[in-house]
């Protein structure tokens, strides 16, 4: 019934007592739900003369959109990139775990691995809403195969792919159908990468650049082609040089075409980025900051051995590297505690804060006018928390699907 036909006899949500989020200010205002959106009161009260048929008391909690992960390569023991069988179940699962962490949407993210993997997995994750079930999947995300040897980090070697001639032919040969794809990332100083980046943009596929050891000039003529985000700033790219500064760049360059805003994700977890660096970006540039989790299987598990993908991983407190080494693999933070710990290591409004894992991601995808915001029309999808940012329920067009006290928490 979402927002068509009916909407209008549905019943109407008044949740006061609570702070809203809304245009970059935490506002004392009552928010208004009907049909799965956000409602405009006045519209209600004059054009209808109707009141609310329920309200809900938030004990003056916060209320923000809910949470957007663009790069999440599983969790709760769930790996998106091993072929199994029935690959839908792992990605239900997670939808519905990340329910309490806020988040009420997401991109499952597939590491490098073989053209067999793709082609199973790939058909088996469909766009889907979120709701009672659990988070709403918004596409795949693919980071690599065509990715730097250099900089693969956790990637398995064996795996990664260059450009052959017919490059886009060789994109849809290693992944299959690109139906269910929302990013790509890849290394743009790769042969052949422009040509690849304009296939996919011009299908309405966010391009990346990561992985790489491109210089400054090499990523604008990428961003240039189309590409739009960067994944995972300061990791598994060149770091900035004051005579080249390589992806980092793209922050403050003045090469990028007129009306185009550049983002990066930043994974705020206490090991993969500095607090200096998070300040860094931050400061120069806040608008594009998307706020990612790059969680991996072991995400919820604790210490011991998991997988990512064709490589075996192992989490040692906060940590998860590649199984003996000192290689970063992802992270174990879930995305409610990033968000604190960017609040905490920047210094930035509690706005901020929550606008870069909320309406940033939204923006980056095109869908700011229905996720990542609480604007009148909007989805109902938000997230209520206390003074400490800590999730005390989620609703999904304007429906309950997680709650802290039913959870025992």
């Amino acid at each position: 019934m979402r927002g068509g036909q009916g909407a209008a006899w549905a019943p109407v949500l008044q949740f006061t007592n609570c702070r809203i989020l809304r245009g970059g200010a935490l506002l004392r205002e009552d928010l208004w739900v009907r049909g799965g959106r956000v409602l405009d009161p006045e519209k209600l009260f004059f054009e209808e003369r109707r009141v609310a048929d329920e309200q809900r008391d938030c004990g003056g909690c916060i209320l923000a959109p809910g949470f957007i992960d663009v790069q999440i390569n599983g969790g709760f023991g769930v790996d998106f990139s091993q072929a199994t069988e029935d690959v839908g179940s792992g990605v239900a699962l997670v939808a519905r775990r990340i329910l309490s962490h806020g988040v009420t949407s997401f991109c499952p993210t597939l590491v490098t691995s073989p053209p067999e993997v793709y082609h199973k997995v790939l058909p088996q994750i469909p766009v889907k809403s979120g709701g009672p079930h659990g988070a709403g999947v918004l596409g795949v995300h693919l980071e690599g195969p065509f990715i730097s040897r250099e900089k693969r980090g956790a990637h398995p070697e064996a795996h990664l792919r260059s450009f052959e001639a017919n490059a886009f032919q060789d994109v849809l040969a290693t992944y299959g159908s690109l139906d269910n794809v929302r990013i790509v990332t890849l290394a743009p100083e790769l042969g052949r990468s422009h040509e690849v980046i304009r296939a996919l943009t011009a299908l309405g596929i966010c391009v990346s650049l990561g992985h790489s050891v491109a210089d400054l000039g090499t990523a604008e003529e990428a961003v240039q082609s189309g590409a739009s985000f960067i994944t995972h700033l300061f990791n598994a790219m060149l770091p900035f040089h004051h005579r080249d500064p390589g992806i980092v760049g793209l922050l403050t360059s003045d090469q990028l075409p007129p009306g185009r805003r550049i983002f990066y994700g930043l994974i705020a977890d206490g090991t993969h980025t500095n607090p200096a660096a998070l300040r860094i970006a931050h400061r120069a540039h806040p608008q594009g900051l998307v706020l990612v989790t790059d969680a991996v299987p072991a995400l919820g598990l604790g210490n011991g051995r998991h997988t990512l993908g064709q490589q075996e991983v192992e989490v040692d407190g906060l940590t998860a590297y590649v199984a003996g080494t000192k290689t970063l693999s992802g992270s174990i933070a879930p995305m409610d505690a990033c968000v604190r710990y960017f609040l905490q290591a920047t210094g930035c409004g509690v706005e901020s804060a929550l606008e870069a894992a909320s309406l940033h991601p939204a923006r980056l995808l095109g869908l700011e006018k229905h996720k990542g915001t609480l604007d009148f029309g909007a989805d109902a999808d938000f997230v209520v928390l206390d003074d400490c940012l800590r999730v005390r329920a989620t609703y999904i067009s304007g429906e309950l699907v997680w709650q802290a006290e039913v959870a025992g928490q």
